[in-house]
């Protein structure tokens, strides 16, 4: 009862809280064209409920591998399977293309709907070092200390600026102090430090961190814990460091685990913080991805029940059900246009899905450790705002890539034309909202997102814009497009490094493997592409 009412009470504080702001601003503006999509819904709801528990196909095929998904896991399982060799694949793209790298596309502008940028690898990441290296983004020195990119992957400055205390300022630190010196000394000298068994303690990929127990210890507590143990009091400090695992881990200092917040500063061991980033985000790198495994999308299946493809083929389907067997693993694979379903009878399968959708549709799940409801996934709202002119600046500052409001509950704002090299800025934009959604239960959070009335999701993407610009901000507005991500990424709370689920995942071994960032605890590119190569190369020599 008390948690029915505490449910009560905060999904009514979300939507009175939102339902305001919404007054407010339709009191002085007429409200722009809206577009509202929750991905996955309400397929994944299908998922969750068992609706294809009994389906029957309408066909039967074998084939030799098939990927099912198409974010950063699977497409760089594709990249390094062809890359060796093997081109006889079929990938099934699920539920959204691109998955989390999807893009937002409004005649010729383009934007992220999902992630934006890929922080420059570490030495540890060799396989996303050899990705760029092929794609012609790394341009010299992939496994060197100081490897070269092309410049016009890098992100042009004015890389990012914070609003503080009325001011726009460049660095995202509010400001320095003797809290901030000392903190960013530790990072400095724990870029460096290596556990009891000689390896690097905060690696990234994190599979290939130190096991020494006694800095495995630091996943006991969170966070915020830990920064209160060491006596750092700063408030700009800690606004700063939960800003930070807000924006990479959806979830606070409060709530993340204190390994994980060291991590986000010491794991890639260089001092340089420039970003790849393309006005789509990593949607950009999917299609280079895409291109380099030349990737032939299918509008229907080839006729034949034993298909082969010279090229790797694409097709718009989902996986509902997946059963292995002595010598196959058999997929159910749901059309995502015309709903038909085939059996599709696979020598080796990579599953490139979130682990909370696999454990609803593979048959005897806890045979591979997974867990149905394990692991706590952040919700995100990811807006873009389709602009016909850039709003004025306030006090004649420079509009930064990355703009940033401090103490905002929101992760501020993402001008996608800031990479675009022109002599003169372009006539329309899209400036890209993103909200971490943790100040609520996630469970409480995900009934509002579904629920919630359009405008009251306007209001809440808006908050960062109009708190930069005022209300003349809505002037400038064309249409806008909210992306609902219910699930959007995996949360590395207290005890993910150890997670017995995540542990059964990782040494699972048969036809059926398993690639995902979440196989990490948490979500980043350089996790999933570990994961979708290391899948690979179990294909190979399965």
């Amino acid at each position: 009862m008390n948690n029915r009412r505490r449910f009560l009470a905060q999904s009514a504080a979300i939507s009175v809280a939102a339902a305001a702001s919404w007054l407010t601003h339709r009191h002085l503006n007429r409200p722009p064209p809206l577009a509202v999509r929750r991905i996955g819904l309400p397929f994944g709801h299908q998922l969750r409920d068992a609706a294809f528990a009994g389906a029957q196909p309408q066909r039967v095929c074998d084939c030799n591998v098939l990927i099912l998904g198409s974010g950063a896991a699977a497409l760089s399982a594709l990249w390094y399977l062809t890359r060796q060799g093997l081109r006889d694949v079929l990938l099934a793209e699920g539920i959204e293309r691109n998955g989390n790298n999807a893009a937002f596309v409004s005649g010729d502008l383009r934007a992220p709907s999902g992630a934006h940028y890929l922080a420059l690898p570490s030495q540890e990441s060799v396989a996303v070092r050899e990705m760029l290296a092929d794609l012609g983004i790394l341009a010299s020195g992939a496994d060197s200390d100081t490897p070269r990119y092309r410049e016009t992957d890098l992100v042009y400055a004015p890389a990012e600026r914070l609003r503080f205390r009325g001011r726009w300022q460049e660095a995202l630190l509010p400001q320095e102090d003797g809290d901030s010196r000392r903190f960013f000394a530790l990072i400095q000298r724990l870029k460096r430090a290596r556990g009891g068994d000689g390896r690097k303690v905060f690696a990234i990929p994190v599979a290939l961190s130190s096991q020494d127990a006694e800095w495995r210890a630091l996943d006991h507590l969170t966070f915020a814990a830990w920064l209160a143990r060491e006596g750092y009091r700063s408030s700009t400090l800690l606004w700063y460091l939960d800003y930070c695992c807000r924006d990479d881990y959806g979830a606070g200092a409060a709530q993340v685990s204190a390994f994980a917040g060291l991590h986000y500063f010491a794991a890639r061991g260089h001092d340089d913080d420039a970003v790849l980033t393309w006005p789509d985000g990593l949607a950009h790198l999917s299609q280079l991805l895409r291109e380099r495994s030349g990737l032939q999308p299918l509008a229907v299946l080839p006729q034949g029940d034993t298909l082969h493809f010279a090229q790797p083929a694409a097709l718009d389907a989902s996986a509902v059900r997946i059963r292995e067997t002595a010598g196959r693993v058999e997929v159910l694979l749901h059309d995502n246009h015309s709903g038909a379903l085939t059996l599709m009878r696979a020598r080796q399968v990579i599953s490139a899905m979130p682990l909370m959708v696999a454990a609803r549709i593979v048959e005897d799940a806890d045979r591979y450790g997974l867990l149905a409801g394990r692991g706590h996934y952040a919700p995100w709202l990811v807006s873009n705002f389709v602009l016909h002119r850039f709003p004025a600046e306030p006090d004649g500052t420079q509009l930064a890539w990355d703009n940033v409001i401090h103490g905002s509950p929101a992760l501020g704002y993402v001008a996608a034309s800031n990479q675009l090299i022109r002599v003169a800025k372009p006539a329309r934009t899209v400036f890209t909202a993103y909200n971490a959604l943790n100040h609520a239960d996630p469970a409480v959070l995900r009934a509002w997102l579904l629920d919630a009335p359009d405008a009251e999701l306007l209001a809440f993407a808006a908050q960062d814009l109009t708190a930069a610009y005022g209300k003349r901000f809505w002037r400038a507005v064309d249409a806008v497009d909210v992306s609902i991500r219910a699930h959007a990424m995996r949360i590395p709370l207290p005890g993910y490094l150890d997670d017995p689920q995540l542990a059964a995942v990782r040494a699972h071994r048969s036809r059926l493997h398993f690639a995902h960032s979440d196989l990490s605890g948490y979500s980043v590119f350089e996790e999933a592409a570990y994961w979708g190569v290391e899948a690979a190369r179990r294909v190979l020599a399965g």
